[in-house]
């Protein structure tokens, strides 16, 4: 976690004077580690426990959990009550990046700096850790949320449903493998994205906003706020591709020009590419400013920033 900020300065994010983006981002983080160890006791069969474990303990900048718990902040609400929820989130991307690695999917050998799953435990094994991730993500929100509504539960259920199914991450990678080798337009290319990456970015805001009891006004702003971010983090994602290396990625650097994939360098070239991104960040910062930068806005503001700059 600290790595992926050293380079920034700690006031230089989100435009609110006096908060320490820096520090906010290591405490998160700090919070979502100890809830994420926790949260795979010991358990039988050990080997599929070891396998979860494995990728979910791997590291990372914990981009979606702190998301979460920014937008519970936001709302009015308890940070720490959004923690479970939190969990499960990032059980569901490490369970999306374990099922993308796979040789029928991206087929891929590095993730976060170490082997990938199945390199590690075999095809079968990493297929059913993925599967166990994403059940008890639901398990973590439905049996291990003490103190939250059930009513705000029912509705984190259903955003993490839609969000991780086919309405969701599983429709946009369909979409993504059928459309290898294939010329994209930028409308194509754009449902993919806010569908494999944006849909559970868009769910971390929301679940996090609907435990803290956001209104529907509220809601609304985070949608635009998470369409922007979910967008110019692939577009980042894409630059970062052709632009850095496997050892600062932690994975393999040009898999989706050797893929043959459309992605926005590709399609719309590296600097309107970057320029994208940054329009997108701007519309998401301007759909939470009357929520006020300097208050409890600052973190996602910041956060949004961050998607841009960030060099992994």
């Amino acid at each position: 976690m600290t790595a992926a900020v050293t380079s920034m300065d700690s006031t230089s994010q989100g435009g609110a004077a006096g908060f320490d983006f820096k520090t906010y981002l290591t405490d998160a983080g700090a919070r979502v580690e100890a809830a994420l160890d926790a949260s795979l006791g010991p358990e039988r069969p050990e080997s599929l426990r070891e396998a979860m474990r494995y990728s979910l303990l791997a590291g990372g900048k914990r981009l979606r959990p702190i998301l979460c718990l920014a937008a519970c902040e936001l709302a009015g609400g308890d940070s720490e009550l959004a923690i479970p929820t939190a969990v499960a989130l990032e059980m569901i991307h490490t369970m999306s990046l374990i099922h993308d690695d796979l040789p029928a999917m991206d087929n891929d050998d590095l993730r976060r700096g170490r082997p990938t799953n199945h390199k590690v435990y075999g095809e079968a094994n990493a297929i059913l850790a993925g599967d166990a991730l994403l059940t008890r993500a639901f398990e973590m929100v439905a049996l291990r949320s003490p103190g939250v509504p059930a009513e705000r539960l029912l509705a984190v259920v259903g955003e993490l449903s839609m969000a991780s199914g086919a309405p969701g991450l599983v429709g946009g990678q369909v979409v993504d493998l059928e459309c290898e080798g294939k010329q994209v337009d930028l409308e194509t290319l754009e449902y993919i994205h806010l569908h494999k990456t944006g849909a559970l970015l868009r769910a971390c805001v929301l679940c996090g906003a609907l435990i803290g009891g956001a209104s529907a006004e509220l809601l609304d702003a985070l949608r635009t706020y998470a369409r922007g971010i979910g967008l110019a983090f692939q577009i980042i994602d894409d630059i970062l591709d052709v632009t850095a290396s496997s050892e600062v990625l932690g994975k393999t650097a040009g898999k989706d020009l050797a893929a043959d994939k459309t992605t926005y360098p590709k399609l719309l070239g590296l600097e309107e590419s970057k320029r994208r991104a940054e329009a997108l960040v701007a519309e998401a910062k301007a759909a939470l400013e009357p929520y006020g930068a300097g208050g409890k806005a600052a973190p996602l503001l910041a956060l949004a920033e961050f998607i841009t700059s960030r060099d992994r």
